[in-house]
């Protein structure tokens, strides 16, 4: 069911996948529940290459060989999915632990993976489909879902997947963000930082090529119904990037690794990895054809990376780059949960760890609310931040500071050393902690991360943990 020789296994190394992925997550953001959880609580619109290490990370534990990893992620999942609850603007509740809710996120993966096959020329055969669905439901199984919500066979699923998808799915606000605005949008990954026109320049033909290629893959009832135009020429260049994406995979070299192409993608110029020296030195050579690009290429301009040296930024910046984790323009409760969630995974905590570090997050909201939300409305503006940063550290952020060092702090000593601090901080060091020899003390590390928080201060460890897309 899991780990090398699945159908999952062999899939997740597929160029595909990827093709297959986008679509999937269209599928489940149409879902009303999941498209209002997305909106209220994801930062897949500010931090969307952070949402998709994680969950390249999730799905590596949940269908790895490991059974302890396995139960210790799920057990992970349902905490994080019991945490997401609310109602969307028609007044409509959504729970993320809905059991059909989580049908439906499967079910959307896996056809995803049967339809990838069957464009690309190479259709699954029936019983490969059906040992893919089986794995799938051992996933559900896995999660502690009962049985019951997906279909038991393969014949009776698509009977099932076809009554969703023409009397659930619906015209979500999530969904067109995933199509229009994050392609178009999608800052550069951590691997492209400092190369603004190079990225903008194949982002400005990628993005629409995709949002194509996704549109017309869907079902064409739902794509009829939602009012998802078709441009002409997208089904050829679907099935075109669909056989191209097919071919790659057979290439030497073991070069469409999944695992490789995220760690490499993942990989910050400014982190200690030996890697990062050749990066740094493709970057001097890009960046030499990137003044090219300026030159012919009539791009909107955009910010270039801080100069050295420059430790400040704008309050304005610092709440839209940190605070404001699901980009919809304010600070609120999501927002700082958001947070909490990326450090804990960051841990890997588990409980009571996470849940002390959740309530510590949530007694600070509280004494924003109190403090800066001027007009009541429960959240906060960029412009009452703005005024009310220089009050921003009392004694509840304060609380997080000692929370988050004591989570970190695994064996106790009330010093951090260089293997806890980079369960951190292992996306990217600003400073190179191997082989110092001293260790980061409690008082250290709390005077820095206030620092950040209140200063909003570039050069510290924690801006690419919580400002990094």
């Amino acid at each position: 069911m899991f780990g090398p020789g699945s159908q999952f296994d062999e899939f997740f190394n597929d160029p595909r996948w990827a093709l297959a992925m986008v679509r999937a997550t269209v599928l489940e953001a149409a879902h009303p529940q999941i498209g209002a959880a997305l909106i209220d609580n994801s930062t897949f619109v500010a931090h969307p290459w952070r949402r998709l290490r994680n969950t390249f990370l999730s799905l590596q534990r949940m269908f790895g060989a490991d059974d302890h990893v396995r139960q210790r992620e799920a057990a992970r999942l349902n905490r994080l999915h019991a945490r997401l609850n609310g109602t969307d603007p028609q007044g409509r509740s959504y729970d993320a632990m809905s059991p059909d809710v989580r049908a439906w996120v499967v079910a959307t993966l896996f056809e995803s993976t049967v339809t990838m096959c069957r464009l690309s020329g190479r259709p699954l055969e029936q019983h490969a489909m059906e040992r893919l669905y089986t794995e799938f439901q051992a996933f559900l199984a896995a999660m502690g879902d009962e049985d019951g919500h997906l279909p038991p066979t393969v014949q009776e699923f698509w009977q099932y997947y076809d009554r969703v998808v023409e009397e659930e799915l619906e015209n979500t606000e999530a969904m067109h963000i995933v199509l229009y605005k994050l392609f178009d949008h999608l800052p550069a990954p951590p691997l492209l930082n400092g190369l603004p026109t190079l990225w903008g320049a194949g982002r400005v033909v990628a993005g629409p090529v995709i949002g194509a290629i996704t549109v017309a893959s869907l079902p064409e009832p739902f794509r009829r119904r939602a009012g998802l135009p078709e441009l002409p020429g997208a089904q050829t260049l679907m099935q075109g990037a669909y056989l191209a994406a097919g071919l790659a995979r057979f290439l030497p070299g073991g070069r469409t690794h999944a695992g490789a192409i995220a760690d490499l993608l993942f990989l910050s110029p400014d982190s200690d990895d030996p890697r990062a020296r050749t990066i740094t030195a493709l970057r001097d050579k890009v960046s030499r054809a990137a003044a090219l690009v300026r030159l012919v290429t009539p791009l909107p301009a955009e910010p270039e990376p801080a100069p050295e040296g420059r430790t400040l930024r704008s309050a304005e910046e610092f709440f839209t780059q940190v605070l404001d984790q699901t980009g919809n323009g304010y600070l609120d409760w999501p927002d700082l949960a958001a947070m909490a969630r990326e450090l804990s995974s960051r841990l890997d905590l588990d409980e009571p760890e996470e849940t002390r570090l959740y309530n510590a997050f949530a007694d600070w909201w509280r004494e924003l609310q109190a403090a800066v939300d001027a007009d009541g409305d429960g959240r906060i503006s960029a412009h009452e931040y703005a005024v009310a940063a220089p009050s921003m550290a009392g004694p509840a952020l304060i609380r997080v500071a000692e929370v988050l060092f004591d989570v970190t702090d695994k064996d106790g000593n009330q010093t951090i050393d260089d293997d806890e601090y980079r369960a951190l901080f292992r996306t990217a060091f600003h400073r190179d902690t191997t082989g110092v020899g001293t260790a980061y003390t409690r008082s250290a590390f709390i005077k820095d991360f206030l620092s950040f928080m209140t200063g909003r201060r570039r050069t510290t460890p924690y801006d690419p943990l919580l400002a990094q897309a």
